[in-house]
């Protein structure tokens, strides 16, 4: 059963001001067991636990139908059809969201260990920026700022595995 609860990590930044500090927690929250049970091995892994799916792989890099992708978690929809392109990275890789408020978006130390805490000072690459369901907060991917410059110039890299497609309607 989903309930509302929960806490944004400190490291949360807003979609629109990347050094703001968001403090809502996500509005769907659902058991881990009960995510197990829904979601594939390959999802679960994404969405919970932050892993990325290797590149090339995913049903949806190189998927070109008009329409809707999906929080494969919360089915809150995310991306349009139109704002996705052919990036070459092996992810499917959008220059924007539906709507900003739809995501959110975190700092993610997972690249810097005790091993290369030094090597943050002289590459700030290190540290990438972890994109989210702003709605249940699943792990979707990372924004890149190496997108196309007419549409923004963000690269929203994005895992298969974390979204649902849905088709266009067609209209006669």
């Amino acid at each position: 059963m989903a309930t509302t609860s929960g806490q944004k990590p400190p490291n949360s930044i807003n979609a629109n001001n990347s050094g703001q500090n968001e403090s809502s927690g996500p509005k769907y929250v659902v058991s881990k067991e009960e995510l197990k049970r829904r979601l594939s091995p390959v999802q679960y892994s994404v969405t919970q636990l932050k892993s990325t799916e290797p590149p090339n792989s995913g049903i949806y890099n190189k998927f070109n139908r008009e329409g809707t992708y999906h929080c494969v978690v919360c089915n809150l929809d995310l991306f349009k059809s139109d704002t996705k392109y052919e990036s070459g990275c092996g992810w499917p890789a959008f220059h924007s969201a539906i709507d900003s408020g739809r995501i959110k978006l975190a700092k993610d130390f997972a690249l810097v260990s005790s091993t290369n805490l030094l090597l943050l000072a002289k590459n700030a690459n290190l540290v990438r920026t972890e994109v989210l369901c702003s709605n249940c907060d699943a792990h979707l991917g990372h924004r890149f700022d190496d997108g196309p410059k007419s549409k923004g110039g963000k690269r929203y890299c994005i895992n298969s595995a974390s979204l649902r497609f849905e088709p266009a309607i067609k209209k006669e």
